[in-house]
């Protein structure tokens, strides 16, 4: 490999780092290349992007990246690949357990991740990170909490046959 098309993959993954606040290092190593295809598939499908890349230009493109990244440093060892989600944090986490399922296989492993530049280390993560709620499922539970003291006085009121004198029978009911 030529230092410019080095320098190509840098920018190109420094462009990805910063454009996905969320990204998964995994570690592969020990699948074919038939079982690496099919989890990049699953990956596409699901609207994530993954790619396998020299750790040297990871860290050198995340050298380039605004935050401090070096807590990743040990987890870029051996054979890595790299998940990005632009929008869901627990997406590649959930494609990771789902692929593990689907083809009962223990691998791709989780090496680190990094939340919006919160760093989780390690495979006892994964667990955690996939039933970790979007910001959207978020949005939702506290509409429907702020909904609900609204509901109890709706219910109330058309229980008691929308009058007050029966607002105020259900409620001592209650």
């Amino acid at each position: 490999m030529t230092r410019q098309e080095k320098a190509n993959i840098i920018e190109a993954l420094t462009e990805k780092f910063n454009n996905n606040p969320h990204f998964y290092i995994t570690d592969a190593s020990g699948l074919s290349v038939a079982q690496v295809n099919a989890f990049r598939k699953v990956c596409y499908d699901r609207g994530v992007e993954y790619g396998v890349y020299k750790n040297t230009l990871i860290k050198k493109a995340l050298s380039n990246v605004d935050g401090d990244f070096s807590a990743l440093d040990e987890s870029l060892k051996g054979f890595s690949g790299v998940v990005f989600s632009n929008e869901t944090a627990n997406l590649p986490a959930k494609v990771i357990t789902e692929y593990r399922k689907k083809q009962g296989a223990k691998k791709p492993l989780l090496k680190a991740a990094s939340i919006d530049k919160d760093f989780f280390i390690g495979e006892e993560n994964l667990k955690m990170l996939s039933e970790l709620k979007s910001k959207n499922e978020l949005i939702g539970d506290v509409i429907a909490l702020l909904q609900s003291p609204a509901k109890n006085v709706l219910s109330a009121l058309q229980s008691g046959k929308h009058t007050i004198g029966g607002l105020v029978k259900a409620l001592a009911e209650r």
